[in-house]
């Protein structure tokens, strides 16, 4: 049976960026996951580039995907800039899909 993190973790794999075609995980966008014991849940994220025009998209997306989990009653995106996203982040995965490996 799966912990309630890895079913967020599953969940977030489930939202793909809409540029890019591949998902937050993967792209190494996810910081970290909090669960807390009254279901709101804290995502420290970056994103590719700071004022990326897809902020309030994805925002939106995370909040469907986790909210369909009965455990979540809340989501907070909390958007981190340091360190700086870079490719190093993406799986191998991402790389292989974007021909950067």
């Amino acid at each position: 049976m799966a912990t309630i993190e890895e079913a967020i973790m599953a969940q977030l794999r489930m939202v793909v960026d809409p540029e890019l075609q591949i998902d937050i995980v993967n792209l190494g966008l996810i910081n970290q996951v909090t669960y807390e014991e009254d279901g709101h849940v804290i995502i420290n994220m970056t994103l590719t580039t700071m004022g990326c025009p897809l902020t309030s998209v994805l925002e939106t997306m995370i909040d469907d995907a986790l909210k369909i989990l009965p455990e979540v009653n809340t989501t907070e995106i909390v958007l981190q800039w340091e360190p700086a996203w870079t490719i190093d982040r993406m799986s191998r995965y991402a790389k292989m899909a974007l021909g950067l490996k």
